[in-house]
C-alpha cells in the first residue's frame, strides 16, 4: 500500500510514526513515559527511566510530591521509554511491588524483559530478572505487566523468534508473535514461556484486563491476512492448553509498517454480572490522506465473542488518539489526547450503561509542550485520570 506524505506526517503528529521497522527502544535520559499504579493504602507509585535506571518513587499527597527515586536496575541500560515502550508497575494484592521493562541489545530492534520485585513496600528492590528463558539476540519488546487479584503475575510481550525460524525454514511469516510467561510464587522464578500467537503488529502495546476470575485477556494489533492490521483478543488460558484467538475489529486498515498505537481493554461487569470487554482503538481508514482515520469504541460479548457495532469518537483534526477506558460496575470512562493551538488536551466520555450509550465528550486538562498518553486508574470506588506532562508536571485528576 502506497502511503503518502500527507498520511505519514498524520500518523508522525498522533506520536505513533508508521515504520516497517520498529526502532523504538532509544537511551533515555529521562522520558515522560512512566507507568503508575495505587496501593491498598492509596499511596501512588510511579516507575520512569532516568539516566539509563528504572527509577520507582512514591507519593502520599496525591502526586503532587514524591519520594526520592529509587534505582531498581545496578547498573545502567538502554531502556524502552517513549510512547509504546515504557517501565510498567503493578502492585499484588500482597502489597509486593512489580516492575518489567524492554532494555534495548545491541542487535538492531532486539531487547530482553526484565522483572524485579520489592518485597518490603518499595524500600528495597531485589536482583531483577529476565522473564523469558530464551537468550538469544533478538526481539523481547514492548512488555505488558498483569498482576489478578489472587496475585498471579502475567508478562505479556512481543516476540520474533518465530519469524526468525520461519526465514530460516524459507516460510512465509507475517509480523512477530506474542509470549508470555507466569509466577505463580509472587515473582520468584516464572515458568517456560508459552506462545499466545503468531502475527502480532511488531510495535503496538498489548493491553491487558482481567475477567472477575482472575483470567487474563489480552488484546493487540493483528496482521490479518492481506496485510490488515485489526485487533485480536484471547484469555490467556489456566494450563498450557491452546488458547482461542477471536478478531475484535473489522476496520481491514491494510498498511505494511506498524502504527505504533495500541489498543485499551477493560472488563465489563463485576463479580457474577460480568458479561464481556470495554475496548477502544485507532483505525487508519484505508485513505492514503488520512481523512477516515479515526478511534473507535466496542463492547465485546465474552460469550459468544460477537463486537457491537463500533463507535466513533475524537476529534481527528486535532490528532486525536491513544485512548485509556476503564470502568466501575455500569460507569465507564473513556479519555483520549488531542492538540489544539499548540497545546495538547485530555478529552473524555463517559457512559453510566456500561458503554451502551455516552454522555458528550468533554475537555478535562490541558498544557502546552509535550505529554504522554493519559491513563485511567481506580482507587476504592474512584476512578482517576493520571497525565504526565512536561509543563504541568504529572496531573492527577479524580472523575
Amino acid at each position: 500500500m502506497k502511503i503518502t506524505t500527507l498520511f505519514l506526517t498524520f500518523l508522525l503528529c498522533l506520536s505513533t510514526p508508521l515504520t516497517a521497522h520498529e526502532d523504538h527502544t532509544h537511551p533515555q535520559k529521562s522520558s515522560l513515559a512512566v507507568s503508575v499504579a495505587f496501593d491498598a493504602s492509596g499511596h501512588l507509585w510511579r516507575v520512569g527511566v532516568q539516566d539509563g535506571f528504572v527509577v520507582v518513587d512514591t507519593s502520599k499527597d496525591g502526586g503532587k510530591s514524591f519520594t526520592k527515586p529509587l534505582k531498581v536496575n545496578a547498573q545502567p541500560q538502554k531502556i524502552g521509554a517513549d510512547g509504546e515502550a515504557r517501565p510498567k508497575i503493578a502492585i499484588g494484592p500482597e502489597g509486593n511491588l512489580y516492575v518489567t521493562w524492554t532494555e534495548g541489545l545491541k542487535a538492531p530492534f532486539s531487547g530482553y524483559i526484565w522483572f524485579a520485585r520489592s518485597i518490603d513496600q518499595g524500600k528495597t528492590f531485589e536482583k531483577p530478572m529476565l522473564v523469558h528463558q530464551d537468550k538469544s539476540e533478538i526481539t523481547h519488546r514492548f512488555d505488558s505487566l498483569n498482576v489478578n487479584s489472587r496475585g498471579k503475575i502475567t508478562v505479556t510481550w512481543v516476540d520474533k523468534r518465530d519469524l526468525l525460524a520461519a526465514k530460516a525454514a524459507n516460510q512465509p511469516y507475517e509480523g512477530a508473535a506474542i509470549y508470555y510467561a507466569v509466577s505463580e510464587n509472587k515473582g520468584v522464578s516464572f515458568s517456560l514461556e508459552q506462545k499466545l500467537a503468531d502475527s502480532s503488529c511488531e510495535c503496538c502495546r498489548i493491553a491487558l484486563t482481567n475477567k472477575p476470575d482472575g483470567t487474563v485477556a489480552a488484546m493487540w494489533r493483528h496482521v490479518f491476512e492481506g496485510s490488515e492490521r485489526d485487533h485480536m483478543m484471547a484469555e490467556i488460558p489456566a494450563n498450557q492448553t491452546t488458547p482461542q484467538h477471536k478478531r475484535a475489529t473489522f476496520g481491514r486498515w491494510k498498511v505494511d509498517g506498524c502504527p505504533h498505537h495500541g489498543a485499551a481493554l477493560a472488563s465489563g461487569g463485576e463479580g457474577d454480572d460480568w458479561w464481556g470487554y470495554h475496548m477502544a482503538w485507532f483505525d487508519g481508514g484505508n485513505d492514503d490522506a488520512g481523512g477516515k482515520a479515526t478511534l473507535y469504541y466496542a463492547r465485546m460479548d465474552g460469550e459468544a465473542w460477537v463486537s457491537s457495532p463500533a463507535k466513533k469518537f475524537g476529534n481527528m483534526k486535532k490528532q486525536a488518539g491513544h485512548p485509556a477506558v476503564a470502568a466501575i460496575g455500569d460507569d465507564v470512562w473513556l479519555v483520549w489526547r488531542e492538540k489544539d493551538l499548540g497545546k495538547h488536551q485530555i478529552w473524555m466520555m463517559k457512559s453510566d450503561d456500561a458503554g451502551r450509550s455516552w454522555g458528550a465528550p468533554h475537555v478535562l486538562s490541558e498544557t502546552a509542550g509535550v505529554a504522554d498518553y493519559p491513563v485511567l486508574l481506580q482507587k476504592d470506588k474512584q476512578m482517576f485520570l493520571l497525565w504526565n506532562t512536561g509543563t504541568d508536571g504529572l496531573k492527577v485528576l479524580a472523575l
